[in-house]
């Protein structure tokens, strides 16, 4: 019980450093569990959200659209859980200008059902649900009207559902047709698109990091009024899928079984039967042609026929009243009157030759006659020749079918080619990578504060060790009084550590993403295993530092431990070896050197937290740095020019003079800008159509006329980059790129995110969603957005003849139709308050879709996200770094209460004995501010390096200040610190200090 007793005593005695150990274990496992749980609260309540919805797992998109054979076919694929056919399409319509959106059917079965926010979901033909970011932009609400008009062509089969058939016209086969939707819309409900969680009222509204041509809007509609049996695209579950994670590998290995199933030989079974469905399909076209033909020709043959007869019979009429009449008048000179009424009663009997004789002279003396003969005769002759050329026409169509129908190809992509779902989830990997990195630097704090406490508190209990150990104590029972010590502060310390991980953080940090996000029916949730395993590493840590110390002094005798520990042998600093120095040093920095060169261990504690605790503050800042100069790299250094306009590929012309009009452009290049995406290209010949599988990004697609290329990099600023160490990037010489048709240009945010370099295949998919493997010819500087350069020969080398290897007869340059230059680059005279008004007012233009001002972008861009991580990630470095600094600044004291009571003795007032101790720690303290500054580069390079966002690349930036702010903010606690050590050092009393042990 006495054992009990002192124990106890001893631990009180020993308040501070078990207050240190506490909090430096509270602040690793806070930052252990907090970023963990932050980002798994966000990514559980998400993935049950897109269970409850239904999100597909995979998507089959076609060039040709689906039909009901390929439905049937998916469906029968094993695996598959449910298969939901799609109908969508393309409408514009005013909203302050032209708009766009997408009208999407609600499917039937059960798969990206939109969730309902407000009002009701839309039953009747002719209602509709919009999203939040629709009302907000229109200032509509529930019960609004709104008239629509369909696009010429459907949303994701206007290049391919428009096939050609014989006749010219554009139906795909004779039954298919393309959905259509009503246009006189009513606004019924409110909704949250399942494939597009961005919360349109918080940051990411404000933080837009690229401007596409894509649609603006999905309007969802009921299946009631909505017509065509060709389908955009089919949705489909996977069986066992829900019960995994969508975030985690065994989600991906399951979808991917399913995937590679469709893409054996479904898919290639269905697109030759899709294809021989439009083969099919012209066929019967050309043979109802023929046929149509046929009777058009029979009915107009007949009508000849009928018309010459009638000709005939008037001729052959006259030719007998002829014939007649001289009969009569032969008669009348030789025979009686009687004789002669006889003969004309009857109509002499002509010979053929005669009378075809008498018909020729009968019509050539009558031009009536001469001319009904040849107005016959044309007929004839048209319609003989319209025979022989609808002949002619049927069959070269016959011969051009093949050639003219292309390959259907499929597309199979999973969630990962959803932009709002790739977005989301490398947000948060990227957090949590931070949240991954930065415990292990507490850890390695912990783990050398603990033992420069528990050493000291060991070697302080020496004698009474020595006394236990004597007296018959096992040396695991007397070390049990510091085991106990340190296991009670590190479960303590846990403890809280929990509550603030699991509580704390996290609710800080949703508070962020919901600004970004919409992340419905979102909770904190406790993980058991994970923090009992956080505390886990923490007391695993901290005692094994404890134990190292108790053998260090328990190896001993106990006659050894009871004596005083044997004061540390003199010896010379490497300083005093340098004779006009150490000379012109005063006595008490002599002795201040020596103490703190002689006493190694103290030196590298001390040292080594204060350099850790720089870094982390360095760390945090360097991020912030980096995210706070992203827009005006991106906005003024790299984007050269001052205005990029959108508009309609019908408005296309009206925007470029409407432009030129205002006279505010100084000069500008022509591009065509579409939203796309690009996806590591996998194995064989890129034409897997699998999307997603190594990754995707949603893309800016910018086509640049053949003519200007070179113009391209006085808009542009076009560097090449490589890889480079500490978060930099080897930047090449302005100038050197240049776009050629050998390649396309990949934006440096990109291919960091997907690990594309110079000479890598990847996929493109341009904005009518057709795919082609591209080669990239260089990787250029590029910081904000994702920008994919292509030239207009390389673009229809891509997209418009991409079917060439397949068909011996492709477009020919000549068929082949030109890109519509749909948005503007241009550089504009006046100050930058004037650009971001005029892009303003361009917007209310009708021929305008987007108008992006490079100044206006530059000065709102934001990044509220990682503004907040960083935020968190410097007040914990602080925190730490008091606590490391108090821990050091007390086991100093408590090492040295001999020396202190004995200059106390000598006479040193109590401001000279505070600045006699603290002028070592500050000395200590700056040599850790030196190690640390440039160690937190190396940290923050590193980390930035690791957190690859959709469209962001963190080119990191430290600047100045920030090593100021560091510096000076580690200094300043070292200073606070020693409010509280000042006190202690004037409890010290000089006779109790210095008795020696007899």
């Amino acid at each position: 019980m006495a054992f009990v007793k002192d124990m106890l005593r001893m631990w009180a005695h020993s308040w501070k450093r078990f207050i240190s150990i506490a909090m430096i274990t509270l602040l690793g496992v806070a930052v252990l569990t907090g970023i963990y749980a932050g980002c798994r609260d966000a990514f559980r309540s998400t993935d049950r959200f897109f269970d409850a919805q239904g999100l597909h797992d995979v998507q089959v998109l076609s060039t040709a659209g689906l039909s009901n054979g390929d439905i049937a076919a998916l469906r029968k694929v094993n695996g598959v859980a449910k298969v939901q056919a799609e109908r969508s399409q393309e409408v514009t319509f005013d909203l302050d200008g032209r708009k766009s959106a997408t009208m999407q059917e609600i499917g039937t079965n059960g798969i990206d059902q939109p969730y309902l926010q407000e009002g009701r979901m839309p039953k009747k033909a002719g209602e509709i649900a919009v999203t939040r970011k629709f009302i907000r932009d229109s200032g509509k609400r529930i019960g609004s009207r709104l008239t629509v008009t369909p696009e010429s062509a459907s949303s994701d089969t206007s290049d391919t559902n428009d096939t050609n058939g014989a006749d010219g016209t554009n139906e795909t086969n004779g039954t298919d047709e393309a959905p259509s939707f009503p246009t006189k819309l009513t606004i019924v409900g409110v909704v949250l698109d399942p494939q597009n969680l961005s919360n349109p009222d918080g940051y990411s509204a404000m933080t837009s990091f690229r401007s596409t041509a894509t649609t603006d809007y999905t309007f969802f509609a009921p299946s009631d009024g909505v017509t065509g049996t060709l389908y955009t695209s089919a949705t489909l579950l996977v069986k066992g899928a829900a019960a995994e994670s969508t975030f985690d590998e065994s989600y991906e290995n399951t979808v991917k079984q399913v995937t590679d199933r469709i893409d054996g030989t479904v898919k290639t079974d269905r697109q030759k039967a899709r294809r021989q469905e439009l083969l099919d399909a012209g066929n019967r076209k050309i043979a109802d042609a023929r046929a149509e033909a046929d009777k058009k020709f029979a009915d107009a043959q007949s009508q000849i026929d009928a018309n010459r007869q009638q000709f005939n019979q008037q001729v052959d009429q006259i030719v007998s009243m002829q014939a007649g009449a001289a009969a009569a008048g032969a008669a009348a000179n030789g025979a009686n009157a009687g004789a002669a009424a006889a003969a004309g009663a009857t109509t002499p009997q002509l010979d053929e030759t005669t009378r075809e004789t008498m018909r020729e002279t009968i019509i050539a003396a009558s031009p009536e006659l001469t001319q009904a003969k040849q107005q016959l005769d044309q007929a004839q002759s048209q319609l003989n020749e319209q025979k022989a050329s609808t002949e002619q026409t049927l069959k070269t169509k016959e011969n051009e079918l093949k050639t003219s129908i292309p390959q259907v190809r499929w597309y199979v992509q999973d969630r990962q080619s959803l932009g709002g779902f790739s977005a989301l989830k490398s947000d948060l990997d990227s957090i949590q990578s931070l949240g991954n990195a930065f415990p292990i630097v507490f850890l390695l704090v912990a783990v050398m504060m603990s033992l420069t406490a528990m050493a000291r508190m060991v070697e302080e209990d020496r004698s009474l060790i020595g006394t236990y150990v004597g007296l018959g104590y096992g040396r695991l029972a007397v070390a049990s009084r510091y085991l106990l010590f340190a296991l009670l502060a590190c479960l303590i310390g846990g403890g809280l550590g929990l509550i603030a991980g699991f509580l704390g953080i996290p609710a800080f940090l949703l508070v962020v993403l919901q600004g970004m996000y919409v992340m419905p029916g979102l909770r904190l949730e406790y993980d058991w295993l994970y923090g009992s395993l956080g505390i886990a590493l923490f007391v695993v840590g901290v005692l094994a530092a404890t134990i190292y110390a108790c053998v260090q002094e328990m190896r001993q005798t106990p006659a050894a431990l009871m004596r005083p520990k044997a004061p540390r042998a003199g010896s010379r600093i490497l300083l005093e070896r340098i004779r006009p120095v150490w000379n012109r040093i005063g006595f008490l920095g002599k002795v201040t050197a020596r103490n703190i060169f002689r006493f190694k261990s103290r030196l590298i504690m001390t040292v080594g937290g204060v350099a850790g605790c720089t870094a982390l503050i360095v760390c945090g800042l360097a991020i912030n740095d980096t995210v706070a100069d992203l827009g005006i790299k991106q906005y003024r250094d790299i984007y050269q020019y001052d205005l990029m306009v959108v508009s309609d590929d019908s408005d296309a012309s009206a925007m470029r003079t409407k432009v030129a009009s205002d006279g505010r452009v100084t000069s500008s290049l022509d591009v065509r800008i579409e939203s796309g995406d690009l996806t590591v290209a996998g194995s064989g010949d890129g034409d897997s159509g699998k999307a997603g599988s190594s990754g995707s990004e949603s893309i800016q697609l910018v086509a640049v006329p053949e003519k200007h290329l070179s113009d391209l990099g006085e808009m542009v600023t076009l560097q090449p980059v490589s890889s480079g160490i500490l978060g930099t990037s080897g930047v090449g010489k302005t100038g050197s790129l240049k776009l050629d048709d050998d390649g396309v240009i990949v934006a440096q945010s990109a291919a960091s995110a997907l690990g594309v370099k110079a000479g890598s295949k990847v996929r493109l998919t341009n904005g009518d969603g057709v795919q082609a493997t591209a080669k990239v010819g260089a990787v250029n500087r590029n910081l904000i957005g994702s920008d994919v350069y292509v030239s207009e020969t390389y673009y229809a080398k891509l997209f418009d003849s991409k079917d060439a290897k397949n068909t011996k007869n492709s477009k020919s340059s000549e068929d082949s139709e030109a890109l519509t230059w749909n948005a503007m680059l241009a550089k504009l005279s006046g100050s930058d308050a004037s650009q971001t008004d005029y892009a303003e007012s361009l917007e209310e233009d009708s021929s305008v879709m987007k108008a992006v001002s490079c100044a206006h972008m530059a000065d709102s861009f934001k990044f509220d996200l990682m503004g907040a991580v960083v935020a968190l990630i410097v007040a914990l470095a602080g925190g730490l770094a008091l606590v490391v600094l108090f821990t050091l600044a007390n086991t100093n004291v408590s090492e040295r209460v001999r020396e202190m009571a004995t200059l106390k003795v000598l006479g040193f007032f109590d401001r000279e004995v505070h600045h006699y101790v603290n002028r070592e720690m500050m000395i200590l303290t700056v040599m850790g501010v030196i190690l640390g500054l440039p160690l937190g580069r190396l940290v923050g390079g590193m980390l930035t390096m690791a957190l690859n966002m959709p469209s962001l690349y963190f080119e990191v930036e430290v600047k100045p200040l920030s090593y100021v702010i560091a510096a000076v903010a580690t200094m300043a606690f070292a200073l606070l610190v020693q409010l509280f050590v000042n006190p202690v050092l004037d409890r010290i009393d000089p006779i109790s200090s210095l008795k020696s042990v007899e």
